[in-house]
């Protein structure tokens, strides 16, 4: 918190409290004052002093709640029920709150501007009666809990006895000071019993304190073995260790598609990220956690590299570097051997949210004190179960519900939280759905008042006013048209092409003008931002901007005027761009084609008219761009995009199939890649520093390998040194399967970094490289619609034409960077939705349609294979060892990539063809799935070091040594022996301990998905003929 303040007084323009308090800076309408400000409103309807017009605290309701910080972070469900009404939220908590979780932050901001609840927001700080300064040696959470006191005080005072005052804590201690300082304060549980409404007491968080003093429960300790984390460091020692080198600071990413004990925290400290391994390393953190990570000696290294242990199937999507970190480490190509690994010893700040998923129903069971209690199992896989106690569990089983976290002791192995809401029946579509757009934080609400108030009058249509002005151009008389999918509506591109007496061609680039529409600062531009992109689900939409704007105001639809944004290319017949012009415009589209309507006007040569003369001389044009780009380098893999034939009356799928890609769909491509090349030149030449670009490290040779190793098992030499030395190298290979060449490119898509999005100022210019299109630059112009970075672009682009001024925004570094943050965040989330949506629908048609169909197996495991169905874009793992099976009979050779059967001729091999059943997984069928494995991994070689030699062993020989080393251990009770040699006794045991506990902790995560409820996934039965 900040020693000293201004205050600030009101004048007659000012903003709301809610708008004004949470910054520090004075808005337009806000005047300092010094500290002779006398009068900021309290919000209470029954105040005769204050200014009314602020009134936002009933004075028919009894109490008003004035609530701290722990309550806003730990009990915003609560605070969301109806229940719970008449609130006053500090101007200093709300700062605090969006320090800690912004997520909370913007609830909290929403129920406080919510015309329905009764949420005020007291700016404590611009009051001089409330507010406190801070004293020496006291630390900011204790400055803020007094302020909180010192504005009960002051509203007991104010309103002189009229209606109770009652202060709102999260713990006991809290509640007994407030109570010894004269205010009437209760805790949240008490309050809420005494409201005698029993279904809000499963919404109360229990603080950690109170989950402490209940014990631990019987299933939370392994087996015989107390589980205890090591505590984290106090705030003090992660600040001087990082000051000092000691410990490095980043955000925990755990890997989506491995056990969730693997995970990565960026770190710009030594450049690269720092492996994480298992629960007893990651230590309570949460996937999105801000942590400190201490680096793992060098001897401990190999070790908790040989525990990684692969997610059973197989996609590696999410195991790309970091932006950041990609970025931090461009040229660079780190080995294995080179990765750092470590263990977090503090959390720096939490991001705890809420969870999806199903109570175990096997650990139902009822206190001592007769409260019922079970574990939660989330959907998503990098989270631990929860364990969540209430009186209603048994009615929540067979369901989808929200959990959140509370607390996790560090005697605890599991989190404790509580039950939020019930999502519905699991299994069905619809919650299904939901669940998708939860565990992605997509914001699926209906736009708010505030939002759709800044949209023009309906219906729209061009103005005199917008005709004239000089900054656009009347485009009409050009025969503009589009190409899109089917069905679009949304239509955000369209093309011309003219050829010109001199030979050459004018082909123009229109894009939707949005940003006509939507202006900086406002409502509408600020929810567009935070939503980010457009969201598409295998049945539905969640639009970035209102269905008004992109399928009426802005879409480029046939036979209306329409504003565009156009890039006007002039080219010669071979396809070279000679000049390139900019201009705000007017358009009259005459045709709105499908891909396949387009293509067939091409394929038919009767058809002259000039509209499919200009198709076929833009395809010509871009079959020429298509060409040098791929001699440039750039990576032209074929897309496994998924298309499903639907049932009109049930919208179940009939069929599933790979979209097929056509001539039209290339040629859209190329003049919009052309485009974005272009409009990234410009606006970077204009804003050296703030121009955002879109951005793909290369690949490290460490991410290639496993392509590398893939090709040479079946006897090809892939050259991995540039993209365009692995294209040349996938193109030209001779005597191979043309199924397996396929294939081998759509894995060697799994291998690259991720494309980015990043300010140019935040880069250096050799990291503006494009790899995947082989591009020295790349933005993203050409959607506006659905990209908020196309809306960020257009800016950009109007303000380096003159057309309007650059917004503000971009002069504030700090912005930007969270909304870089926001965009990749955003982006990304958007694709695992999609994919989300695309595996239910195929979970539905395999529930109905269990079939044999063809596979290419794409990775060997000891277990088994995990195999990719080519005709439906998925991909499974067949486990070969049967349930008490020790998986001793099958031989794996990983340099050939080869797994066989001993004493027999059966063997299997990478990009082998086998037979396989996609089908739904009963539990029975999960049983046999996961206990094998778990057999399997009791086998697995682990590098440990006995008496400082490196020695390897398997988990169950572990076991043994462990029992050896105790043994040893009490041996020497009693008699004398060298210091260093029982340190390294000590050593060598404790570390067997450890690889026993990690090992234990893989068995249990297995064991908790057989019981999770779910019946949504899908398994492979390998077919034998």
């Amino acid at each position: 918190m900040l020693q000293s303040k201004s205050f600030v007084k009101k004048t007659s323009s000012s903003c709301t409290p809610l708008q004004e308090s949470p910054n520090a800076n004075p808005k337009p309408g806000v005047s300092n004052v010094g500290r002779e400000l006398k009068s900021a409103c309290c919000g209470a309807a029954i105040c005769k002093t204050c200014d009314s017009s602020f009134a936002r605290l009933r004075s028919d309701a009894s109490p008003i709640l004035i609530i701290d910080t722990d309550v806003v972070l730990h009990q915003i469900a609560l605070l969301e029920n109806p229940a719970i009404d008449n609130v006053i939220v500090l101007s200093e908590v709300l700062e605090d709150v969006s320090s800690r979780n912004m997520e909370i932050y913007y609830r909290i901001k929403s129920l406080c501007t919510n015309a329905t609840k009764n949420f005020f927001v007291f700016c404590n700080e611009h009051r001089r009666d409330a507010y406190v300064e801070g004293k020496v040696e006291e630390s900011p959470n204790d400055r803020t809990d007094r302020a909180i006191r010192v504005a009960a005080h002051w509203y007991q005072s104010h309103l002189a006895g009229t209606i109770q005052v009652l202060l709102i804590t999260n713990n006991r201690d809290s509640t007994k000071k407030a109570i010894e300082e004269g205010l009437s304060s209760e805790t949240v549980e008490s309050y809420v019993r005494s409201l005698q409404q029993p279904n809000l007491l499963d919404l109360v968080a229990i603080p950690t304190s109170l989950a402490i003093l209940k014990g631990e429960l019987n299933d939370l300790k392994l087996s015989k073995r107390e589980v205890i984390y090591p505590e984290h460091k106090s705030a003090s020692d992660i600040t001087s260790g990082l000051l000092h080198g000691f410990y490095h600071k980043g955000r925990l990413r755990v890997n989506r598609y491995s056990l969730p004990f693997v995970g990565y925290v960026g770190s710009e400290s030594i450049g690269d990220e720092i492996v994480i391994c298992d629960t007893v390393n990651m230590n309570r953190a949460f996937n999105g956690d801000i942590v400190a990570v201490e680096l793992l000696p060098q001897c401990q290294r190999t070790e908790e590299k040989s525990l990684i242990v692969e997610n059973v199937n197989g996609n590696v999507d999410e195991a790309t570097r970091n932006a950041n970190i990609a970025k931090a480490c461009a040229g660079s190509t780190p080995t294995v051997s080179s990765r750092s690994f470590g263990r977090v010893i503090g959390i720096i700040k939490r991001n705890w949210s809420f969870y999806c998923g199903s109570l175990k129903p096997s650990s139902l069971s009822i206190e001592n004190d007769g409260t019922p209690h079970a574990f939660f199992i989330p959907k998503d896989r990098r989270i631990p179960m929860i364990c969540i106690q209430g009186g209603h569990l048994e009615k929540l089983l067979n369901k989808r519900i929200i959990v959140a976290v509370d607390s996790w002791d560090c005697s605890s192995r599991y989190p404790c939280g509580h039950y939020v809401r019930t999502i519905g029946e699991i299994g069905e579509r619809e919650v299904e759905n939901e669940i998708i757009l939860i565990e992605n934080d997509i914001n699926s609400r209906a736009f708010s008042v505030q939002a759709l108030a800044c949209l023009p009058p309906h219906p729209w249509s061009l103005s005199s006013e917008g005709l004239a002005n000089p900054h656009r151009e009347d485009l009409r008389y050009l025969r503009v048209f589009s190409v899109d999918r089917p069905g679009c509506k949304d239509i955000d591109d369209a093309l011309h092409c003219s050829h010109l007496p001199n030979g050459n061609f004018e082909v123009g680039v229109h894009i939707a003008d949005v940003t006509n529409f939507v202006h900086p600062g406002t409502p509408l531009d600020e929810e567009a931002a935070q939503r980010g992109t457009s969201v598409y689900l295998v049945d539905k939409r969640i639009d970035m901007l209102p269905k008004l704007l992109i399928e009426d105001i802005c879409s480029l639809r046939p036979g209306v005027e329409r504003f565009s944004f156009s890039v006007i290319l002039t080219m010669t017949s071979d396809a070279k761009i000679i000049s390139t012009r900019y201009t705000k415009s007017t358009i009259k589209s005459c045709a709105a084609l499908s891909y396949v309507e387009a293509q067939a006007r091409m394929d038919d040569s009767r058809m002259i008219d000039p509209l499919t003369t200009d198709l076929r001389n833009l395809n010509s044009l871009a079959k020429l761009m298509r060409q040098r780009r791929i001699e440039r380098g750039a990576l032209t893999f074929d897309s496994t995009e998924v298309k499903f034939l639907m049932d009109t009356e049930t919208n179940d799928p009939l069929d599933i199939g790979i979209y097929p890609i056509r001539e039209t769909d290339h040629m859209i491509e190329e003049f919009m890649l052309a485009c974005n090349f272009s409009v990234a030149e410009k606006i970077l030449k204009h804003f050296p520093s703030c121009s955002l670009l879109r951005h793909q490290p290369a690949p490290t040779k460490e991410m290639l390998e496993p392509l590398h190793r893939m090709a040479a098992a079946v006897g090809l030499d892939l050259d991995i040194s540039s993209s365009k030395a692995l294209m040349d190298s996938l193109d030209h290979v001779v005597g191979v399967d043309p199924d397996c060449k396929k294939l081998i490119k759509i894995l060697a898509t799994r291998c690259m970094t991720k494309a980015v999005y990043s300010w140019s100022g935040d880069m250096n210019p050799t990291e503006f490289h494009h790899y995947g299109l082989a591009a020295p630059l790349y933005t993203h112009f050409t959607s506006p619609m659905r990209r908020y970075t196309d809306i960020i672009v257009h800016r950009l682009l109007a303000a380096a034409l003159e057309i309007s001024k650059l917004p503000e925004i971009f002069l504030d570094s700090l912005r930007l960077t969270e909304m870089e943050n926001n965009l990749n965040y955003r982006q990304i989330n958007a694709k695992m939705a999609n994919r989300a949506s695309i595996y239910l629908y195929k979970v539905i048609y395999f529930k109905k349609r269990p079939m044999d169909t063809e596979a290419r197996i794409i990775k060997i495991k000891p277990y088994g294979f995990i195999v990719f169905v080519p005709r439906f874009d998925i991909e499974g793992l067949i486990c070969l060892t049967s349930r008490g099976s020790r998986g001793e009979e099958w031989i794996l050779d990983e340099a050939h990539q080869r797994l066989s059967k001993k004493g027999t001729d059966i063997s299997y091999s990478a990009l082998q063809m086998v037979i396989v059943k996609p089908m739904l997984v009963h539990k029975v069928d999960k049983e046999d799935f996961y206990k094998s494995i778990v057999d399997t991994l009791h086998h697995i070689p682990v590098t440990m070091q006995k008496k400082g030699v490196s020695t390897t062993c398997s988990i169950r020989e572990c076991n043994v040594h462990i029992e050896e080393k105790l043994a040893e251990e009490q041996s020497f009770i009693g008699h004398s022996m060298p210091s260093k040699e029982f340190q390294q006794l000590s050593f060598d045991t404790q570390e067997f301990r450890n690889n026993h506990l990690r090992f234990e902790n893989t068995k249990l995560y297995l064991e908790e998905k057989l019981d999770a409820s779910s019946n949504l996934i899908l398994n492979f039965i390998h077919v034998e003929k």
